[in-house]
């Protein structure tokens, strides 16, 4: 072989070589991250651990630290989809071996999971952690945690405090009720616990205007129902259709189902009912003009009392009135309602001086049947009206002397 040739092929099988070698050393930094990763979590004592949510201490969430800073930033970048998550950290409830729904998130140096639902007492859920991102294949073996709520109190313990109005009777018309609660209600499916029934136990059909957006105060003690407008108001197709849900002349009852759960999940302590009978519609709006005052004496505690001469409505009667000075500075005081919400009862916090006074109403109070002050709730539209009251206040001077 002539020696050109020869050193040809020499420097061909010298080029191979480093090729196969130089291929060999990518392949080995290739995989270097991915090997030290899982030395690094190999070496990482995890821990599961369940801890009250910090933005709604009410709840449970699932916590697992002892991650590498190089697999959570791993798993950050990621976006990962629920199915994904549930391979890495999966949450059981009892004997289920389907995965609760939830949240995850990286939260500094741990992995978090916020159940979408507060997790029951007396229920066991189990946090199982599998396998994760680049882990090498002789993974030991899923870690688990078990978790249980203390069994809660199940005598039932929450009653129906109140029912307004508190009189015995009320118009064809009445507009709505207020449910007050001893403690904290449940929301949701309200309407399933509440009925309203006739003078021989028959429940009247639909009545109430069956709304998802449940009218709670913040404290969910105190529940607005109304009765469905379109069963008070003349000239619509409900009310000719199916008839009112009140008639005058009749009796009913409100009854409040002791199935009805509390914030807890324990039912009424019993069931409440409230008897009525219901006079002719009203459809007069209130006039203060008729109002009659009893005036309390300068230099005393004693109260301000306003007869109405017909309830009003409970709840917009104790935040529509103000009381002012001749020189407009407010009076702080208490408001309480008497004989049935017909007697409004302001009793001030420091003694009354003597001079002259102003009661300031907001003409959006209410009576029974949803009559504002110069505006009434249910106009026939074969009956003329002249002009409403657009006036936003109306004004009572007094004095006390």
């Amino acid at each position: 072989m002539p020696d050109d040739v020869k050193e040809q092929r020499i420097k061909e099988a010298g080029n191979s070589r480093f090729l196969i070698w130089l291929i060999t050393l990518c392949f080995f930094v290739s995989l270097f991250p991915q090997l030290v990763h899982s030395q690094t979590e190999k070496n990482t004592s995890l821990a599961i651990r369940w801890i009250p949510n910090p933005e709604d201490d009410r709840k449970v969430l699932v916590e697992v630290s002892g991650f590498s800073g190089v697999t959570l930033r791993h798993l950050e970048r990621k976006m990962l989809s629920p199915a994904q998550w549930q391979q890495i950290l999966a949450v059981y409830a009892g004997e289920t071996n389907l995965a609760m729904l939830g949240t995850y998130r990286i939260v500094k140096d741990a992995l978090q999971f916020l159940p979408q639902f507060p997790l029951e007492p007396g229920i066991q859920y189990r946090a199982v952690l599998r396998t994760l991102p680049g882990q090498a294949q002789d993974k030991p073996a899923p870690t688990t945690s078990s978790f249980q709520l203390p069994t809660r109190n199940t005598t039932p313990t929450t009653f129906v405090r109140q029912i307004y109005p508190s009189s015995d009777t009320v118009p064809e018309n009445l507009l709505k009720f207020y449910l007050h609660f001893s403690a904290p209600m449940r929301r949701g499916n309200i309407y399933e616990f509440i009925h309203l029934r006739d003078s021989d136990g028959k429940n009247i059909e639909l009545p109430f205007l069956e709304i998802d957006e449940e009218l709670w105060d913040t404290n969910m003690t105190r529940l607005t129902l109304f009765i469905d407008p379109g069963r008070i108001k003349r000239g619509v197709l409900p009310l000719e259709e199916i008839g009112p849900s009140l008639e005058a002349g009749k009796s009913y009852s409100l009854v409040i189902s002791r199935e009805w759960k509390d914030s807890v999940g324990n039912p009424l302590k019993t069931e409440f009912q409230k008897s009525f009978r219901v006079v002719e519609a009203d459809r007069t709006p209130p006039d203060p003009a008729h109002w009659q005052f009893t005036l309390p004496s300068g230099g005393t505690l004693a109260p301000l009392r306003i007869n109405f001469t017909e309830p009003m409505d409970h709840a917009l009667s104790q935040r529509v009135f103000t009381v002012f000075t001749e020189a407009r500075q407010r009076i702080e005081g208490t408001v309480t309602l008497e004989s049935q919400e017909r007697v409004w009862v302001f009793t001030p916090t420091q003694a009354w001086r003597s001079g002259k006074y102003d009661l300031v109403i907001q003409t959006t109070l209410e009576d029974l049947a949803g009559n504002n002050i110069g505006k009434p709730f249910d106009v026939d539209i074969f009956e003329g009206i002249d002009r409403y009251l657009r006036t936003p206040t109306v004004r009572l001077p007094f004095d006390i002397r």
